[in-house]
């Protein structure tokens, strides 16, 4: 005979009293998300895209790029670490802390077995609820970048060409994906 499980809803708070063990503990509306630390390619591809992205933020001043780990903290049950995010400047400044700023410009999770079902369905819906300005799903198997937005239900899959013109800037960042995937993995 077994015990039942008891049903436990998680905040950010209990966040603090999980262990440090190289693991991403992530809060979605009360449901905890344990995310093994992430493949090489995971990070390269993370790597690759944050690069792009800081290069253009600076040139255009608009935002500044992080990669995780960084917390976002949306409220009590709501925490979270995109594997990058773009958060709007603060006084002209890069933020120190994402409670200066309490918005993101992009959010970005590279997709990896493990969190697939975390980032298309449970991260989509918090980051449109949020009103995240674009999420993007870096899919290495399908050489794709799946966007959404929190003004259209509908999920653009692109294969070729990514363009992204965040609040303020004076041009847009067009990614060449079909290089984007070459360089990242490697072939």
């Amino acid at each position: 005979m077994h015990m039942p499980q008891l049903e436990r809803y998680w905040t950010v708070a209990d966040l603090e009293d999980l262990p440090d063990d190289g693991n991403r503990y992530e809060v979605i509306d009360g449901e905890l998300f344990v995310t093994p630390a992430p493949a090489l390619k995971h990070q390269e591809a993370a790597f690759q895209l944050g690069r792009v992205l800081a290069d253009f933020l600076e040139r255009q001043h608009v935002g500044h790029a992080f990669i995780a780990p960084g917390d976002i903290i949306f409220s009590p049950k709501r925490g979270v670490q995109p594997d990058i995010f773009v958060t709007p400047l603060f006084n002209g400044r890069r933020p120190e802390r994402f409670a200066d700023v309490g918005h993101l410009l992009l959010a970005v999770e590279v997709l990896s077995p493990s969190t697939a079902r975390a980032d298309r369905v449970s991260k989509r819906r918090l980051y449109r609820e949020e009103q995240v300005d674009e999420y993007w799903i870096v899919d290495l198997d399908a050489r794709t970048i799946e966007r959404s937005t929190p003004v259209d239900a509908r999920v653009d899959v692109l294969a070729d060409t990514l363009q992204w013109t965040p609040n303020g800037a004076a041009e847009s960042l067009t990614i060449d994906l079909v290089a984007y995937f070459r360089r990242v993995l490697d072939d």
